[in-house]
């Protein structure tokens, strides 16, 4: 991929690993949500940059039949292309380049979507612009500057070789023109775009069960250019996936930011 790319591509084997660990942390928070923003029965819903089928059917399932569920990627995964049906429609879509497919719309809602996007301003501009009045947008972004560590208790070499490698994941994600301190801007950049009602709350994961699968999934995925950019070795990155699989690392993940507004 070249550098203005996205990190990491859903079209990779390990991209199926993150997604499910991804959904197992963060599907309680997001569905958690969505039931507090009151989505009804027959509403209809876009979820952005879907990723995986775990959004879009739990949407749908709150929708019921007569309900809408678009859920659109930049590359649509086999996993998502699967749970087309019913209610649910998939269609592979450019947020940032292309207009809203179709609307209006109870509920948008895109996670760890705009943070990688160079052109999050017309991104965002595009899903206000496919709610109805009234409608609600959620988005949810990861704060790594806010939390940059991937073991928070650095006690020995195991846990700092885990934060040599998380700080590198950063170099590669700052490479792309991800804003690592997107998460906490989200209240404010709701209210630019003319929503109301906007509030925010932050998601921490630390020593969760599914930390460890992404962790090793995301790793072996870099792991071709962490080496190309000096920045491990092959023999570190080795060890680090050798620690991870003992279960004994508490390790964490940046804040997830859930920030929502309604359009008037």
């Amino acid at each position: 991929m070249s550098d203005g790319g996205y990190l990491l591509d859903n079209r990779v084997v390990e991209a199926g690993e993150r997604i499910a660990a991804l959904s197992a942390l963060f599907d309680p928070v997001t569905f958690r949500h969505v039931d507090a923003l009151g989505l009804a029965r027959g509403g209809r819903c876009w979820e952005v940059g879907a990723g995986g089928p775990s959004v879009p059917r739990g949407l749908a399932a709150r929708v019921g039949p007569a309900g809408h569920v678009l859920a659109t990627d930049l590359e649509v995964s086999p996993a998502l292309a699967a749970a087309a049906g019913g209610p649910i429609e998939v269609r592979r879509h450019d947020v940032a380049g292309e207009p809203p497919p179709g609307g209006p719309f109870d509920l948008v809602h895109a996670r760890l979507v705009l943070v990688h996007l160079p052109d999050r301003e017309r991104a965002l501009a595009a899903m206000v612009g496919a709610l109805r009045p009234g409608g609600w947008l959620l988005v949810e972004d990861a704060d790594p500057a806010l939390q940059p560590l991937g073991v928070l208790d650095e006690v020995g070499p195991e846990a700092a070789l885990a934060n040599k490698l998380r700080s590198a994941f950063r170099v590669l994600l700052a490479e792309r023109k991800v804003d690592l301190a997107y998460g906490r801007k989200l209240p404010r950049v709701l209210r630019a775009a003319g929503l109301t009602d906007v509030a925010a709350d932050a998601y921490f994961p630390v020593a969760l069960p599914a930390c460890a699968p992404l962790e090793m999934a995301t790793v072996t995925f870099l792991r071709d250019q962490l080496l190309a950019k000096g920045l491990a070795t092959a023999e570190e990155i080795a060890r680090h996936l050798d620690n991870v699989a003992t279960g004994r690392l508490d390790l964490a993940q940046p804040p997830m930011i859930s920030a929502w507004g309604r359009r008037p």
